[in-house]
């Protein structure tokens, strides 16, 4: 039966009421259109928790203070191969956007690049800036912290962050090896789109409120206890990433995010390993003997894939038939862009 609370659009219009919206709250020429699109390609790679989904709570933010459309971000320190730079709370996706490509072009001359990023916004989806680095030819590494929103294992009391990485493989083919996860066992977002949808969780993803675990999104919702992946592993490296971001980037650390009313001013770092590190033909030869290896494993009769392979395929379905967006919110955003 079909659903009727959810329409397909085409990524041109995505994108078009998207930056219309964004010109109305002070994002001038280009960098609006930057943003509209690196919103409207998470929904076209089927990552819609980061994309349209997020973008109403994306303009509150703007119209309460927290994002500053205007600004940009600017260094405050250089030490060779590595940098550090305040992004003075503007657009998290474009902060993110410019700091990878500083990243390159630091790599560029020293073979690897650093940038430390402090006073920023969530970034949407991790896996932009990875990709980003990958179509460039560079290996690429980029982490955040977020509010306290996981608990330590052992404990029901959320003080850690669910901290996303993404890493980026390149290939000749453009068809990137990507990861792209939170050190929980559903992002915030996923979770937020299934409750949406009053649908449960595929395993428990967090504690309910009482401590117990539970496949019920709401409850995680308001519990704020995610499930670190890993368990006590996926806790422990959640911290490690923390401690980098704030220490690198001299910036707000887990701890002082959750002192504030929301999740803003984050703690950001971006790497790039410049071509010149790796001979591409052996590593070309490298990558497909170990995805050969990978993809020769079965499920059942399902194709096994490798980290980044269904972001293409969804992304040239929904090119062809249109993005599938939930109506209620394409209707929220419309009215946001005043049509």
């Amino acid at each position: 039966m079909p659903d009727d609370r959810r329409i397909r659009v085409s990524f041109d219009e995505l994108r078009n009421v998207l930056g219309q919206c964004l010109r109305s709250r002070g994002l001038k020429g280009r960098r609006a259109e930057r943003c509209a699109h690196i919103f409207a390609e998470n929904d076209l790679v089927g990552v819609t928790s980061h994309g349209l989904n997020r973008f109403p709570r994306f303009i509150e933010w703007i119209g309460r203070g927290w994002i500053e459309p205007a600004q940009t971000p600017e260094l405050v320190t250089s030490f060779g191969s590595f940098e550090r730079w305040d992004g003075r709370l503007g657009p998290g996706p474009l902060n993110a956007e410019d700091c990878m490509n500083r990243a390159m072009h630091i790599a560029e001359e020293h073979s690897v690049g650093i940038l430390a990023l402090r006073n920023t916004n969530h970034w949407m989806r991790a896996g932009t800036y990875a990709w980003l680095a990958a179509d460039a030819g560079f290996t690429g590494i980029c982490f955040t912290n977020t509010e306290p929103n996981l608990p330590p294992w052992g404990s029901l009391e959320p003080k850690l962050g669910n901290n996303p990485v993404a890493v980026s493989i390149p290939r000749s083919n453009g068809r990137h090896l990507l990861f792209d996860g939170a050190m929980s066992q559903f992002s915030y977002g996923a979770l937020e789109t299934a409750a949406r949808r009053g649908q449960r969780l595929s395993v428990p993803g967090g504690f309910a409120k009482a401590g117990e675990l539970t496949d019920d999104p709401e409850e995680i919702l308001a519990s704020k206890r995610a499930l670190p992946i890993g368990f006590w592993k996926g806790a422990g490296l959640s911290l490690v990433i923390d401690l980098l971001a704030a220490i690198l980037s001299a910036g707000q650390s887990t701890r002082d995010l959750g002192t504030q009313e929301e999740e803003y001013g984050v703690s950001q770092v971006f790497v790039a390993l410049g071509p010149s590190l790796m001979d591409a033909a052996a590593l070309e030869q490298i990558e497909q003997t170990l995805l050969d290896l990978h993809k020769a494993a079965t499920v059942g009769d399902d194709p096994v894939r490798y980290p980044g392979e269904r972001l293409l395929e969804v992304r040239e379905q929904n090119l062809l038939e249109g993005i599938p967006v939930e109506r209620a919110i394409w209707e929220d955003v419309r009215r946001l862009a005043g049509e």
